[in-house]
């Protein structure tokens, strides 16, 4: 479960956050091991706040911004896909216990977590990551510091 961290469901300005991963108390302290050796974790999370009628099964434009172009579901980064997970790639700051302390973790407080992983620069992507030019325009602010929101 994710504890402290952002609240309220906001899109943008999700950087410099820390928020703790905290296991479940019934895994012993010994599965963390080695963790804070890696930069980076790979968190798969639910979003659990959302309604069954989020799920949309066609094509919409990011945000329901005109300017860019309808595509569909799996072209998307959020709540509206079927299987209802998002993905994260938080930093290691600290573990204490069963928390894991993060930065850069874009879940909400109370957000259950499906798994986590340590990242293998080796299972990182082949090659170069191409993308057409609205997902940068979308997500310029995305990261910008919280501190920063107006």
């Amino acid at each position: 479960m994710v504890v402290g961290g952002h609240t309220g469901r906001v899109d943008d300005y999700k950087g410099g956050i820390e928020s703790i991963i905290r296991l479940n108390p019934d895994f012993p302290e010994e599965t963390l091991k080695g963790v804070t050796e890696f930069s980076h974790l790979q968190v798969v999370w639910h979003f659990s706040e959302r309604y069954p009628d989020d799920v949309a099964l066609h094509a919409r434009s990011p945000r329901d911004n005109p300017a860019w172009p309808a595509t569909g579901t799996f072209a998307h980064h959020n709540h509206r896909r079927p299987a209802g997970l998002g993905v994260s790639f938080p930093k290691v700051i600290r573990v204490n216990g069963l928390d894991i302390h993060v930065t850069d973790l874009d879940a909400d407080d109370g957000t259950p977590i499906i798994d986590l992983v340590v990242v293998f620069q080796e299972f990182l992507p082949r090659g170069a990551v191409t993308q057409p030019p609205w997902p940068g325009e979308m997500l310029n602010d995305y990261w910008r510091n919280a501190a920063e929101r107006p």
